[in-house]
């Protein structure tokens, strides 16, 4: 994934003149470095999805600024991309947040069948593999499309580069949560981005994992309630991560598009 190709700072950026660039830069240059030193885990994706929520807080103050307006209103290729990069961004959010609530009604619902039945759960287990596959096909699909959308424009002004820099941060971030939500074993298969990350996490370090492996495995429904229980909140922190960035990323589109009406 992108973060593999983390850089320190950008040496094709001018000397910053506005706190807020050098505190995008900052805070994006600190996202990729902890993105490149950890493993891809629930926990740390939570901690980047918060962490992007700085970075767009700060992202929406540089929309407001008169100098930002005027070099995107002098600048329609700049604006346009970053335009069609807020609706890129908020398809990944979306994508995340139906798996993620489409995976936690699974989970309810296979709970509920194992306290309630005494008996085999073929039926339940197949339901809820069925889900996960929908889900995982869902995210193969967004992400095979990712690769060709990935942005290889350039711009010379301060402000511009380092919207599109805190645009990229986005898009890697979700572009891991995704690759996390869709992993069901150890092992990346042949379409997933998991290769292009520095470390992969394993099956033990994945609980939508572990509960694929428990249930293909055939585990009795005590163990499949463990991998259950520890899943549960797992997709709950996700998800809200995910909701608070949406939100930011809505109110930015706005102000990109506020900008078209000056």
């Amino acid at each position: 994934m992108a973060a593999a190709s983390f850089h320190a700072r950008s040496n094709s950026l001018p000397a910053r003149s506005h706190p807020l660039v050098s505190e995008i830069d900052e805070q994006v240059c600190r996202l990729r470095q902890s993105q490149a030193a950890s493993t891809s885990s629930s926990s740390s994706i939570g901690h980047n999805l918060n962490s992007l929520q700085g970075v767009y807080d700060c992202v929406d103050q540089m929309f407001q600024l008169p100098a930002t307006q005027q070099a995107l209103i002098n600048d329609q290729k700049s604006f346009n991309e970053l335009l069609d990069g807020s609706l890129r961004l908020l398809d990944l959010c979306s994508t995340a947040k139906d798996g993620l609530s489409q995976m936690r009604e699974s989970v309810a619902e296979l709970q509920s069948a194992i306290r309630r039945k005494q008996g085999g759960l073929e039926g339940e287990t197949r339901r809820y593999l069925k889900s996960r596959k929908t889900v995982i096909k869902a995210i193969q699909k967004v992400l095979k499309g990712m690769e060709n959308k990935k942005s290889t424009s350039s711009n010379n002004v301060e402000t511009i580069a380092m919207l599109k820099e805190a645009e990229s941060a986005v898009v890697e971030v979700l572009e891991c949560l995704l690759t996390f939500i869709s992993q069901s074993s150890s092992k990346p298969s042949s379409w997933s981005l998991i290769s292009k990350l520095k470390r992969v996490s394993s099956a033990s370090e994945n609980e939508f994992a572990d509960v694929d492996a428990s249930l293909k495995t055939n585990k009795s429904g005590e163990e499949i309630q463990v991998h259950l229980k520890n899943l549960q909140p797992c997709i709950q922190d996700l998800e809200e991560g995910v909701e608070s960035l949406f939100r930011r990323l809505i109110k930015t589109r706005a102000s990109i598009l506020n900008i078209h009406n000056l």
